[in-house]
């Protein structure tokens, strides 16, 4: 874990270089966007820890697989919220997860621009900047705040996973999005985010933050998984609520 953050933490600062204005980016096969700092930090991430764990695997997002089937495996998403890196906007962050033998044991989600790092271990809890992090203690959606990425994501087929409806029945909803959401759940700051559409390096470490923290994460049908192509991360309290209507009519 401390391997992780300092990793994310490096990665970070390269990446404020970077950050403060609007940017121009390419365009990935996919159609999403890349800047050169996504790269520089993939590579910085890259090569530190091929300089200190040779053996081990690694999966990021610009670069792909190394050391394919290695017991441990790095998962690296060099910024998460790269739009939101282009216009300035501080919600950004880096993320590292690790698997031991395909489990998550280890998650980093560090935000540069804000000075925070969310981290966790299997056992060893979560913190946020060095402190106990705790999930909220909301007892019901009617009293809870609940985010998503963005509306129109979540709002619109084949995307649609009920959040108008979540959104509806909750006492407060807001789009702080991308990986910020799922730290806001994991500190407390916030008791559900919802990810219609989510990419194995924006997942890896969720898992292992949100449960550390006490609460729970897993795709929208309800797996435990940072493999599932979704996720949602709640207080626990509220999963099993906010996943029927998230399903309810869909």
């Amino acid at each position: 874990m401390k391997a992780a953050e300092a990793c994310a933490q490096a990665a970070g600062e390269l990446t404020l270089d970077h950050f403060g204005g609007i940017l121009t980016a390419e365009r990935k096969d996919d159609g999403t966007p890349v800047t050169a700092a996504d790269r520089a930090a993939e590579l910085l991430i890259r090569k530190t820890i091929a300089g200190r764990f040779p053996g081990h695997g690694i999966m990021g997002e610009e670069f792909g697989e190394s050391n394919p089937g290695a017991r441990v495996r790095w998962i690296v998403d060099p910024i998460d919220g790269t739009r939101s890196f282009m216009r300035g906007v501080p919600l950004y962050g880096v993320l590292i997860g690790i698997e031991i033998d395909q489990a998550p044991a280890v998650g980093v989600a560090h935000f540069p621009a804000l000075r925070e790092t969310v981290s966790a271990a299997l056992g060893l809890g979560c913190h946020w900047n060095g402190r106990p992090a705790r999930v909220s203690g909301t007892e019901s959606v009617a009293q809870a705040t609940v985010l998503t990425t963005a509306l129109e994501g979540a709002a619109r087929p084949p995307r649609d996973t009920g959040f108008a409806r979540l959104a509806g029945r909750a006492a407060l909803a807001r789009t702080w999005g991308d990986c910020y959401g799922h730290a806001l759940v994991a500190t407390g700051r916030a008791d559900a985010m919802v990810d219609p559409v989510l990419a194995s390096w924006d997942a890896a470490p969720l898992l292992t933050i949100v449960t550390e923290a006490g609460g729970r994460f897993t795709d929208v049908t309800g797996r435990a998984t940072v493999h599932g192509g979704s996720g949602v991360s709640t207080n626990g309290i509220l999963h099993d609520e906010v996943l029927a209507t998230l399903a309810a009519g869909g």
